[in-house]
């Protein structure tokens, strides 16, 4: 095995593994991959991704032989690249996202250009050769099981796809939230290794904030609900045993979209929801999403918002044939949208 160097870049996709485990790769082992394998990479060729997030939130400019971390995942980016893990090893595989998560994709958005890809060096692996995965490191663990009081009051964003607005309307429910004097605390249970949306959550007044890298997964794509369930009750359990506190959670993409829809349809989740706000980008997409909502899952959201509610006229055209409240995520004006969503 080789030495890793103590500086080497660590993806924000690795979040939950000890950076201490993190010195040697193995250059001979030639394994299938598995979701949440480490491996050692060097930038073999630049595309859309030009930069890294590491472990503590820093944005990495990589170039041509920049060497790191990279963790093997699935993506789902209906604006970027939908990408799997390979079933077999290959010598060379695609970069899917800022967090760091590799494989190999399978179709991507032509308004993008082609993938950086990454030169595979070999497995991280710890002292005994084995591989380190992402998976056996979990950081939220709860200390119960079951409640006998009401929880929290839980407060989901959803939308209609990725960058309809829902971190900013989760953030200003949080801001809103802790401006009136209450605790609230935040995750994003689905979606691609990605700090920033969660630290958002954390400037704006999230005492704690997790999402799925706190278990161990780089992404959520492909998972089965009953892991996905796992994730959601570990963290209401963690953080939400006080009905006087808020949880404010996030759903990444869209509510088409597998992982989404499977939540959505779920009792364990539909019966800890106190406000459904649903995003959009534009007044035809709220039309169809409220439509969408009510036919496939029987929910009707206690708010709009998203980048729709940073237009008037966008709002003023949703209020044409909607009478649901409509949070404006860029404006904040706490005492309004808390007396929406309290």
């Amino acid at each position: 095995m080789e030495k890793i160097k103590s500086n080497c870049i660590v993806p924000s996709s690795a979040y939950s593994v000890p950076k201490s485990m993190i010195k040697k790769y193995d250059t001979l082992n030639r394994k299938i991959p598995e979701v949440g394998d480490l491996i050692f990479g060097e930038v073999f060729e630049l595309g859309h991704h030009s930069s890294i997030e590491s472990r503590s939130a820093r944005l990495h400019t990589i170039n041509i032989g920049t060497r790191a971390i990279f963790v093997y995942g699935n993506r789902y980016a209906p604006d970027q690249f939908e990408g799997l893990v390979p079933d077999k090893f290959n010598d060379y595989v695609d970069l899917f996202s800022r967090g760091g998560v590799v494989g190999k994709v399978v179709s991507q958005n032509q308004m993008l250009g082609v993938s950086t890809k990454i030169r595979q060096l070999g497995y991280v692996c710890n002292e005994d050769g084995e591989v380190i995965n992402t998976r056996d490191f979990v950081l939220l663990k709860p200390t119960v099981n079951t409640r006998k009081k009401p929880g929290a009051k839980l407060v989901l964003c959803v939308g209609t796809s990725m960058n309809s607005g829902k971190t900013k309307a989760a953030a200003a429910c949080c801001y809103a939230i802790t401006s009136m004097g209450k605790h609230v605390r935040a995750a994003k249970i689905t979606g691609t290794a990605s700090l920033k949306d969660i630290l958002l959550m954390n400037d704006c007044g999230a005492e704690h904030i997790a999402d799925f890298t706190y278990f161990g997964q780089p992404s959520t794509y492909k998972l089965e609900l009953k892991q996905l369930l796992a994730m959601f009750n570990d963290f209401d359990m963690k953080y939400g045993n006080n009905a006087e506190n808020y949880l404010v959670i996030e759903f990444a993409d869209g509510i088409f979209q597998r992982e989404t829809a499977m939540l959505l349809k779920s009792e364990e989740v539909r019966s800890r929801v106190s406000k459904l706000i649903f995003c959009a980008p534009d007044s035809t997409a709220v039309y169809g999403g409220i439509n969408r909502l009510k036919e496939e899952f029987g929910l009707e959201p206690d708010a709009i918002s998203g980048i729709c509610s940073s237009s008037p006229l966008a709002m003023r055209e949703i209020q044409s044939f909607t009478e649901i409240p409509i949070i404006q995520s860029m404006e904040k004006d706490f005492k309004k949208i808390f007396s929406i969503i309290k």
